[in-house]
């Protein structure tokens, strides 16, 4: 008897292009700094088969991400214009010269000014792409954005959902007309099952050997909830003296928190550096890293991985956490529960509860047998159901549907014609 293979390591045959040729896909990014929309599309670019796929990837605006695409090797184009309407003549202009059978748009402005594109292309009598769109956010949108997502919906021909959660909310928002894929992000299990720890965290930020270290990896935005994370962590420490907190990461409430963290007494003398390595008080118990690099590495370094958010598409950060074998305390909101198991692959608390998340990061703490389990478990759900092979597959699925449609009534209008 064969044995059956894991979904994450199964082949997929592909039927040849009738022309022999690739399939062209725009993969238009709002904004070029880094998140969970870019690591996706990082992803994606890295992991789709080059012999088949032809991407060529617009940026809305320039960032890290963009020029992390372009070590990779591959070309980007960046708009840099605020203005929607020139931005969307702009794209519309990328999309005349290149001519791709896809159009694969990545958040909310890259959604609204890559469709604006593609119908102005197609009112010129222009080959129109197939348009996907990705929903990568679970930000409420104000009444005239989802106005506008609903206007723009049923111009579009495929959207794809990161969690079921966003799948609800994009009907909830009145997005009808357009077929919904639910695919959820995924991680590179090569990657992550030979990273190595970071193991000069304790000498970077002079904890002794052996600390425990709890961290939250996420945007310092107010989305995340590093304020229920900071009113937790004095009684974190009443339970376990000993251990640090790191919050990772940067955004528009990285002075905000670094005060609060201060007005807890958590970051030592408030006349201390509040942000980065250098000059950390003997007695700070939480340290803001700010961006860091070596992301894997030092989510493998800690002890205790934490996500507080208020809300969540899904949470690439716990993704990449579980890959690693590391124990989770998270938001039991958005997309997170369809990773995690309460209890099974890592624990979740209400959001905005300070003492339901410190009791849950204590118990991890303390229980290192039971952090083990769950941390084990937790990389089986991602080996099963959440690994970026899946991820491309199912996208590469809906690209070969949409490059087939195009190539279809393509040939319709050359009879007609």
């Amino acid at each position: 008897m064969t044995a059956l293979l894991e979904p994450c390591f199964e082949r997929t045959e592909r039927a040849p292009l009738p022309d022999g040729g690739r399939i062209r896909v725009v993969e238009l990014l709002a904004t070029g700094t880094m998140g969970g929309a870019q690591e996706h599309l990082y992803s994606l670019l890295t992991r789709l088969d080059r012999a088949r796929y032809e991407p060529h990837v617009v940026s809305l605006s320039e960032g890290s991400t963009v020029r992390r695409i372009e070590r990779a090797g591959f070309a980007v184009t960046v708009i840099q214009e605020p203005d929607d309407a020139v931005a969307v003549r702009a794209v519309a202009e990328q999309l005349r010269a290149l001519r791709p059978a896809v159009l694969h748009s990545h958040m909310f402005r890259a959604e609204v000014v890559g469709t604006r594109a593609a119908v102005a292309v197609a009112d010129e009598g222009r080959p129109r792409p197939f348009v996907v769109s990705t929903v990568h956010s679970s930000r409420v949108r104000s009444l005239e954005d989802r106005e506008t997502l609903a206007r723009l919906t049923p111009k579009m021909d495929h959207l794809i959902a990161v969690s079921r959660a966003i799948a609800d909310k994009i009907a909830a928002e009145g997005r009808r007309g357009t077929p919904v894929s639910v695919v959820p992000n995924g991680v590179d299990l090569d990657r992550y099952n030979h990273q190595a720890p970071c193991c000069t965290l304790p000498e970077e930020f002079g904890f002794a050997p052996g600390t425990p270290i709890v961290g939250v990896i996420a945007r310092l935005e107010p989305e995340k909830g590093h304020t229920t994370l900071l009113q937790a962590w004095p009684e974190v420490l009443r339970a376990v003296p000993e251990a640090r907190l790191l919050i990772v990461g940067e955004g528009s409430r990285t002075q905000e928190l670094a005060v609060e963290a201060a007005a807890l007494g958590l970051a030592g003398s408030p006349d201390a550096p509040l942000v980065g390595s250098r000059g950390i008080p003997a007695d700070a118990t939480v340290v803001f890293t700010g961006r860091r690099d070596d992301i894997p590495a030092v989510t493998a370094a800690l002890d205790v991985a934490v996500l507080p958010s208020y809300r969540e598409a899904q949470g690439l950060s716990v993704l990449e956490a579980m890959a690693l074998r590391r124990p989770i305390v998270a938001s039991n909101v958005g997309g997170i529960p369809e990773m995690v198991e309460n209890g099974r692959s890592g624990l979740l608390v209400p959001p905005g509860d300070p003492a339901a998340l410190a009791a849950a990061i204590v118990r991890l703490l303390r229980d290192h047998p039971l952090a083990d389990t769950l941390a084990r478990q937790a990389h089986d759900v991602v080996r099963e159901r959440f690994c970026v092979e899946l991820m491309v597959r199912r996208i590469a699925d809906i690209y070969d549907a949409g490059a087939a449609a195009v190539a279809a009534l393509a040939a319709v209008c050359s009879r007609a014609s």
